[in-house]
């Protein structure tokens, strides 16, 4: 089975996320939280990294960083292994302490650097740990605040994509408590945030990377974005694109195959798709297997989606 890809390359930004194994916690005391930032500090050091921002909550971590050379799984693997061979031998345990390999998104920074910032900084607020993020101790917001005040976050570096004096960057976070926040939605395959533009160079510039034999999800590199394949469904089947996205016991033919092709061509997760429509994730895999067997059996359905594909512009 092919492993989970690691997308890695020079000047590339991430949002890192690590979870405690079964959902333990992996902090427990305050010298915890200390040793996991010790390591991280050692870990700029050994493989130079620009660190933007981070939030360590109770079971599980969040990281905002740059990484200056394809060296992310290096890094990661000293922080996390570091940090799990000192929590094991402090508390006399064995085994793993964090849940699989951690997760990373590239990121674009030009489009969601301030973004991504308000949502590592206000993840605590979220998790009503506190009401206020100034409150919580274990993330980079009061560094942000206060610029000069974190040791842990690479201020130059940070002053050329935040453009934010510290009182403007504290209001905007403390007016955004409260509204829900949707730039999330914009995950590509697992492995991007950003927009269409972006996304595309991405994958062009990772192409033989994906194609190597090393990664699962060869299929992200067809990207179509998701408004293209609704418009185009809805234009070979007459009907209105709203249409398309109205929950229904027995969905038309039209939704089903828009289901199905935003499955295998959108890169969007199946819960993804199923909030699109307004159904579960689980019924996204039902139309999917259902659309396998309509195609095998009816010449008609297979030449609209055939024709669908063709369209497309990738």
């Amino acid at each position: 089975m092919a492993r989970p890809y690691r997308l890695q390359a020079e000047n590339c930004f991430y949002h890192i996320t690590s979870r405690g194994d079964n959902c333990k916690k992996i902090f427990i005391s305050t010298y915890d939280f200390e040793k996991f930032l010790e390591y991280l500090l050692i870990a700029k050091d050994k493989y130079q990294f620009n660190l933007y921002a981070y939030c360590l909550m109770s079971n599980h971590y969040h990281l905002f960083l740059e990484i200056l050379q394809p060296n992310l799984s290096r890094i990661m693997q000293y922080v996390n292994t570091s940090y799990t061979t000192y929590y094991n031998k402090k508390r006399n345990k064995t085994g793993h302490l964090f849940q699989g390999r951690f997760k990373s998104l590239l990121v674009d920074e030009d489009s969601y650097f301030l973004k991504l910032t308000r949502y590592i900084h206000l993840n605590p607020v979220k998790a009503k740990m506190v009401d206020s993020p100034e409150k919580y101790r274990w993330s980079s917001f009061k560094g942000y605040t206060k610029l000069g005040y974190d040791k842990y976050i690479d201020y130059p570096e940070l002053n050329r994509y935040l453009n934010m004096k510290p009182a403007a960057y504290k209001k905007f976070i403390l007016s955004s408590i409260g509204k829900k926040d949707t730039f999330m939605d914009n995950i590509y395959a697992g492995s991007f945030l950003g927009g269409k533009k972006f996304i595309l160079d991405k994958l062009k510039d990772f192409k033989p990377e994906i194609e190597s034999g090393d990664f699962a999800h060869k299929k992200i590199l067809c990207y179509v974005d998701f408004s293209e394949i609704i418009l185009a469904i809805a234009k070979v089947y007459k009907t209105e694109p709203d249409k398309l996205f109205k929950a229904v016991k027995k969905p038309l033919l039209a939704k089903k195959v828009a289901v199905y092709l935003l499955k295998r061509h959108s890169g969007l997760t199946n819960k993804a798709i199923g909030d699109i429509f307004g159904i579960s994730y689980s019924a996204v895999s039902k139309i999917d297997k259902s659309m396998q067997i309509i195609i095998a059996k009816e010449k008609r359905v297979k030449k609209d989606v055939d024709k669908l594909i063709s369209h497309f512009k990738v």
